[in-house]
């Protein structure tokens, strides 16, 4: 007989500002545990230092995941000037210094160059997997990491603030994908001839997570079980509101669910398709997120006429 999981069954996202100086698993322990949901996994790792827009996934939202981990990102933070440091944060040790100051205006000229698709290496104290292992890992241990440079793309990185007599700039940043803040920062410095690190950095929007209705541990803490979770415990599909939406028929969902394809080919079946906007093209499969009453069924994926599942819900 299989173990009863511990907990409540719980399908939901909770969008959660996270703290300053707590890892995002932390993080997700907490989360779990205040709402005594069974499983929980996050989408996109937040360092410790880093603060905002954290996505918990709970039950059957943790199939999302992958959705938001590649979704778009925005992130204020500021570079303090002057020192260059391991980690390229604030718990690293200083390896390079500078009694220059850098202006507004020479700021400003360098921006265009980190916009766009640009090639960053990542920080040597990062999560990356070299050989197997974390890249922080052998860094703490000591051991020279050499990392690859990788693409990124950058669609906007601004400056909001600059007070020249602290030695700080502050920055908002618009980016895909795999992007590093702290290598930015990094990178200004140096090209600045300055040396920069990231001296606070938070992450305000993922996807369609934004940090204005964003929700604190505190107030999870606080919430007893007659506590309304409305705002808190976020649909599903919520992961997945750039994917064309697929009403189905009970037969239809039936052989989804049970792992089976469905097949467009008459004219009133193939209207529901394009009226939703997807293009039929077998060379390029399209993905949908498949709907019975209101209710998601499973994400599929959609070849010429033919709908396969890809992820199936159990709600």
């Amino acid at each position: 007989m299989p173990r009863r999981k511990k907990g409540l069954k719980i399908d939901a996202w909770v969008n959660l500002d996270k703290p300053y100086d707590m890892t995002s698993t932390q993080a997700v322990s907490l989360v779990r545990r205040h709402l005594n949901a069974q499983k929980a996994g996050h989408a996109g790792t937040l360092d410790p230092l880093a603060t905002g827009i954290l996505p918990i996934a709970l039950g059957e939202a943790t199939k999302t995941v992958p959705y938001i981990q590649d979704s778009d990102k925005t992130y204020e933070f500021t570079v303090q000037w002057g020192e260059e440091r391991t980690t390229d944060d604030l718990e690293g040790e200083i390896v390079h210094s500078s009694d220059h100051a850098p202006k507004k205006e020479q700021i400003q000229a360098l921006l265009t160059k980190f916009t766009g698709e640009i090639s960053q290496f990542p920080p040597k104290f990062s999560a990356i997997k070299i050989n197997g292992e974390r890249a922080y890992d052998l860094a703490r241990d000591g051991q020279d990491v050499e990392m690859k440079s990788r693409t990124v793309y950058i669609e906007k990185l601004e400056l909001l603030e600059h007070d020249e007599s602290a030695r700080t700039s502050t920055f908002i940043c618009e980016c895909g994908k795999g992007t590093y803040i702290r290598a930015i920062g990094r990178d200004l410095g140096r090209d600045l001839g300055c040396f920069g690190f990231i001296s606070a950095l938070k992450r305000t929007k993922v996807g369609p997570f934004e940090l204005n209705t964003a929700i604190s541990l505190d107030i999870l803490e606080k919430m007893g079980d007659n506590t309304p979770t409305d705002g808190v415990l976020l649909p599903v599909e919520m992961a997945l509101d750039d994917i064309p939406a697929l009403s189905v028929t009970l037969q239809e969902a039936s052989k989804l669910k049970s792992g089976q394809a469905c097949s467009f080919i008459s004219r009133p079946d193939i209207q529901r398709l394009t009226d939703i906007g997807v293009e039929i093209n077998p060379k390029d499969p399209s993905p949908v997120l498949v709907i019975l009453q209101g209710k998601p069924q499973a994400i599929a994926s959609l070849s010429g006429v033919e709908l396969k599942p890809v992820r199936v819900f159990n709600l």
